[in-house]
């Protein structure tokens, strides 16, 4: 049976738990999603933990965002440990984006649009006008102008990005929650289904499978669910 497109947030308080939960999930999704926090506190060595025997893809979750220079060179540092997707930030603008593209030629570059903890009221306070979908839109164009192969935004915004970007830019969406969770610091979600159907290609899950008592059997039914909506 073929792997569900689900990356879990392995947002884990410790090494061995974020292994211990790549190895349940792992007969299920395609992709565990390793984070900010993890990779300071543990470095390099979290991804060959996680990554484990089966060779399920690692998504590094560093969301870059510095001067060309030195995402450059982060990029290619972290380029040798052979992540299948690495984020920055696309407001980072297309010169600091490309130079990660160059850096990291192996890796699928993912450019995150707008946080999908900030809300309509969160992103007009930091200057961005107009409705959250317009400036996702903008910075979408402006990152795959620059190579970026891949955009993280929110369920919301999917389908919108879609068109904007046509089929060939994989499009990863976190905020996703079953029906029934809560959204803990997400403010812009939407199901697992409901992603799918407007165009998501990737779906980040976190809480709803590592939060509950069996997360593979939480990655079992949620895949399961993500394959009716795929063959339907």
């Amino acid at each position: 049976m073929t792997s569900a497109p689900i990356a879990v947030a392995l947002d884990a308080p410790d090494l061995e738990t974020a292994a211990r939960w790549a190895a349940l999930v792992t007969p299920h999704v395609s992709t565990v999603k390793v984070g900010l926090e993890l990779y300071l506190r543990y470095g390099p060595d979290v991804i060959a933990s996680v990554r484990g025997a089966t060779g399920v893809q690692v998504f590094l979750d560093l969301k870059l965002h510095d001067i060309p220079n030195t995402v450059a060179g982060a990029a290619k540092a972290v380029a040798r440990l052979k992540p299948a997707i690495l984020t920055v930030h696309a407001a980072g603008g297309r010169t600091m984006i490309q130079a990660a593209v160059d850096s990291a030629p192996n890796t699928c570059i993912a450019a995150v649009t707008a946080l999908t903890s900030l809300s309509e009221d969160d992103l007009e306070r930091i200057g961005v006008r107009g409705p959250s979908g317009d400036a996702v839109r903008r910075l979408a164009v402006e990152a795959v102008g620059a190579g970026a192969q891949a955009l993280v935004c929110s369920p919301r915004e999917v389908a919108a990005v879609r068109a904007e970007v046509g089929p060939g830019i994989t499009l990863i969406t976190p905020g996703v929650r079953p029906a029934g969770s809560g959204t803990q610091d997400q403010a812009r979600v939407a199901t697992p289904e409901r992603a799918i159907a407007d165009g998501a290609d990737l779906l980040v899950i976190g809480r709803p499978i590592t939060g509950s008592a069996d997360p593979g059997a939480a990655a079992a039914a949620i895949a399961a669910a993500i394959r009716r909506v795929a063959s339907g």
